[in-house]
């Protein structure tokens, strides 16, 4: 595939996508050949991108991401297959939000350690405090390949763009790429730093209610303009330095 047989916007989509999987393969937040980043191309279908299952996140690139529909079948020719997975959690949020053009799902390890905790993800530091409202969550049903599951998840996620799937992982939904990696970097900040606090002797300082809707309130003001795609586009030029431009 090359950007001579797909739309101007698309190709550019996947060139994102793509830098994205290899951000993530530096960062520690792949899962070997599990979990997915997708994000929706132009047009009425909401066909998205998604990562071709059996690659690492390192070995993505945009001509080997697959597209498909919001039933999992490939759209056109692909030499990939997908993990079911993929459009079970995916699938079913890009069908019913309209604004979830990007989807992040991981399973980093103070991630996962925080959704196995009865209260969930503390408000009480910096980077939490930045989601006061922000968070639903839904109860473990086991691995995520029954088509059953789709319409509970919708609902666990109801309004909101923060999703911690409970004894599993995290997900994070967005207008862009960018702004989906703002908040799921900021999310995992504010996880390994609950890991971290709770393993030291002592009580945490809790933060006020309208300390917390004002950071709340200020992150996303603040993120609204410019700021994710300046932090995405800076993280993914020092990826690429320390990749050789690989």
């Amino acid at each position: 595939m090359s950007s001579n047989r797909i739309g101007e916007e698309e190709w550019r989509l996947r060139q994102e996508l793509a830098d994205c999987y290899r951000l993530f393969a530096q960062l520690g937040w792949g899962e070997a050949i599990f979990n997915h980043i997708t994000l929706r191309v132009p047009g009425p279908e909401r066909h998205y991108l998604i990562n071709p299952f059996g690659l690492m996140y390192e070995e993505v690139t945009p001509e080997n991401l697959v597209k498909i529909d919001l039933d999992g079948a490939p759209v056109g020719a692909s030499e990939h297959p997908v993990n079911p997975a993929g459009f079970i959690i995916h699938g079913a949020i890009h069908r019913a939000r309209e604004d979830a053009h990007c989807i992040m799902h991981v399973h980093t390890t103070a991630g996962v350690a925080v959704a196995c905790k009865r209260d969930g993800l503390s408000h009480d530091n910096f980077y939490g405090a930045m989601f006061e409202g922000r968070v639903a969550y839904h109860d473990f049903e086991g691995i995520s390949v029954h088509p059953e599951e789709q319409p509970r998840l919708v609902r666990s996620l109801g309004d909101k763009d923060v999703l911690i799937l409970r004894n599993h992982g995290l997900l994070v939904l967005g207008e862009d790429l960018p702004h989906a990696f703002r908040w799921l970097w900021s999310l995992q900040r504010a996880c390994e730093v609950q890991c971290q606090a709770g393993a030291l002797a002592g009580p945490d300082i809790p933060i006020a209610d309208e300390v917390r809707r004002a950071s709340t309130r200020d992150a996303r003001d603040f993120a609204a303009g410019t700021t994710a795609r300046l932090m995405f586009d800076a993280m993914v030029r020092r990826m690429r330095a320390e990749r050789g431009n690989a």
